[in-house]
């Protein structure tokens, strides 16, 4: 037993206690890929959760929607820690339960412009973290699919991602990388659309979710080049995204599976 497991089984359980969650049942490598990659989207839904909530904005009522996303979040880490017999694997997930402890200190707090910098910092590495997580599961499947399960599943990310940025500056939060950020995540989504658009596995149901996503991204562009902030409007088409790309994930994760 690693090390890791000592620290991941007492922070995690109390967790699902106080959440009232179980462990999900993670049954292949593809759905873990599938998993993994969600988390990767968790950190950056909750500093939008964490930002709306600053700004007193109650639609999609984001206070809510953070408490829920950190026992998801907690809940899948337990999951994919149990699901995993591949040390560097472990190894990665119990890292990324180091960031999350003082991650999570902070968003249990009220809401602050001044910790808000600080906790994109903490969610920032996090993010990266998981990515790496996400990568090795990837790998572990040995299938194209489980390339494009990391895409498909990174999407749901960059929606948030993008959202969560927009927010920041909406709040007046001054990140001298602000644009930097945008530019590449809106380029990273649109490049990665295309890659999966061109998948040859694609079924009628992935291309149409696919052609709703690019519908919706339109609006992304345009707001990006925009002064004008209309957070309830950008929450909204972020979610949208979200959904319509966690529905795809969920069917790669399903091609994979069947190969």
């Amino acid at each position: 037993m690693t090390p890791y497991k000592y620290i991941l089984k007492p922070l995690l359980f109390y967790g699902l206690l106080t959440s009232a969650i179980s462990a999900m049942e993670i049954k292949n490598l593809s759905q873990a890929v599938d998993v993994t990659g969600k988390q990767r989207m968790f950190t950056q839904r909750m500093l939008k959760d964490y930002t709306m909530a600053g700004m007193h904005n109650r639609f999609g009522n984001p206070r809510e929607d953070l408490k829920k996303i950190m026992a998801a979040f907690e809940d899948h880490t337990q999951s994919l820690y149990d699901f995993t017999t591949d040390d560097i694997t472990k190894k990665s997930i119990g890292a990324s339960q180091k960031l999350w402890i003082p991650a999570k200190e902070m968003l249990e707090a009220e809401p602050s412009k001044k910790n808000a910098r600080t906790l994109q910092v903490k969610l920032e590495a996090l993010l990266k973290a998981a990515d790496g997580t996400t990568k090795l599961f990837a790998r572990l499947t040995g299938k194209k699919s489980g390339e494009i399960i990391n895409i498909s599943g990174r999407q749901r990310m960059l929606s948030q991602r993008i959202a969560g940025l927009y927010m920041m500056k909406s709040w007046g939060i001054d990140d001298p990388e602000f644009k930097e950020k945008m530019d590449a995540s809106m380029k990273l989504f649109s490049d990665s659309h295309k890659k999966l658009k061109a998948y040859e596995k694609n079924t009628p149901e992935t291309t149409a979710l696919l052609k709703k996503v690019g519908k919706n991204f339109m609006f992304f562009e345009m707001m990006g080049g925009s002064d004008i902030f209309i957070p309830s409007l950008l929450f909204k088409k972020s979610m949208m995204i979200l959904k319509d790309m966690n529905t795809a994930t969920g069917l790669y994760a399903k091609i994979g599976a069947a190969e």
